[in-house]
């Protein structure tokens, strides 16, 4: 399997690179272009390699309307409807110029997802280098469409979506030209649980679609962020806000600075450790390969005296024979004498002992 790599920008992702970092702003601005700012900067400082926004409107993304099914019922936003949480949560448009202005000053990438497509229209204004289709989105095949359109790399989250209709959206990104690809498995619950994620799903979705594969993690600490690295994640996205404690609509289940930066530390570590298949000596553990067991003359021995379990033992350090001759010298007798401590070597064995 040759999965081939997405460029985002300067940076690589896919095989061969380290995890990607992407600290979704979402609704943590609380309504503030200050605080949008505060958090690119904090994302940039804690170490992410991007920071991502949502552009829609209340008006662009559902309805203004009593009815029943317009209506949260249960969940972390109950009690609100639709358009009351999406009017609360949204980024102003008019923000995402200074917002991506910033993530460049800092030296991170920034992009975003649209939810129509005014949205795409405007955001190509922007020139952003990427999209992100939220999981929600995954079935609206003509906006994936019009996304591949760009000719842009596409982050497309698979929550809440079957088999079946990730392999329909894929299709339908494909035959649109689009040959940037990478997969988000996600879970769309706020906050997720771990157990939730069968992370086996990530290698699995490599192999079927034969594109980078990474996580876009709701859970509430790093830990499935962490061993997703292992089975081949390789975009990390997680909701950031300044606090926890903060009133926001994502504020419960985003990561605050100490943690994103803790993020971005372990994943890139697990990332490292992973290496290849190498069954060889490290440099690091070569001081410590002499202290292995080896075989050692434990009691003085004179010429001509035979070895046994008494006067030759397997010990450390590791300066003589290795245990696996240790069958092979009992019995055989001494070359010459051999003081206490010291590591045997065959030129200390008679040639002519038995079975030599």
């Amino acid at each position: 399997m040759l999965v081939q790599t997405v460029s985002l920008k300067d940076r690589d992702i896919g095989p061969g690179h380290p995890p990607y970092v992407v600290a979704e702003l979402s609704a943590n601005h609380n309504g503030s272009l200050e605080r949008a700012l505060e958090l690119v900067d904090a994302a940039a400082d804690a170490g992410a390699d991007a920071v991502k926004l949502q552009t829609y409107t209340a008006d662009t993304i559902t309805l203004d309307c009593n009815r029943e099914e317009f209506q949260i019922t249960e969940g972390l936003w109950a009690g609100k409807s639709l358009y009351e949480l999406y009017k609360q949560a949204h980024t102003p448009w008019e923000w995402h110029e200074a917002l991506f202005a910033r993530a460049q000053a800092r030296g991170i990438a920034s992009f975003s997802s649209p939810f129509d497509f005014s949205a795409v229209d405007y955001l190509e204004k922007l020139n952003v280098p990427a999209y992100k289709i939220a999981s929600l989105e995954l079935v609206d095949l003509p906006l994936l469409r019009r996304v591949a359109a760009t000719g842009k790399p596409i982050v497309l989250s698979t929550g809440a979506s079957t088999q079946s209709e990730i392999e329909e959206a894929v299709e339908a990104l494909r035959g649109a030209k689009c040959h940037s690809l990478i997969l988000l498995h996600c879970v769309s619950a706020y906050p997720a649980s771990a157990h939730d994620y069968d992370l086996t799903i990530i290698p699995d979705m490599m192999r079927r679609f034969n594109v980078p594969v990474g996580l876009s993690d709701h859970t509430l600490d790093n830990a499935v962020a962490v061993a997703s690295v292992a089975l081949g994640a390789c975009m990390i996205e997680k909701h950031f806000t300044l606090s926890r404690k903060d009133s926001g609509p994502d504020s419960s289940f985003s990561l605050d600075p100490h943690d994103l930066k803790t993020l971005c530390r372990d994943v890139r570590t697990a990332w490292s450790a992973l290496g290849n298949a190498d069954y060889g000596v490290k440099a690091s553990e070569q001081t410590v390969v002499k202290y292995r067991r080896s075989l050692y003359v434990v009691n003085d021995m004179r010429s001509g005296e035979k070895f046994t379990r008494v006067n030759l033992r397997s010990i450390r350090p590791g300066l003589g024979l290795s245990p696996k001759h240790l069958d092979e010298i009992l019995g055989k007798c001494a070359a010459c004498d051999i003081a206490r401590g010291t590591p045997l070597s065959y030129s200390m064995v008679e040639i002519g002992s038995p079975n030599f």
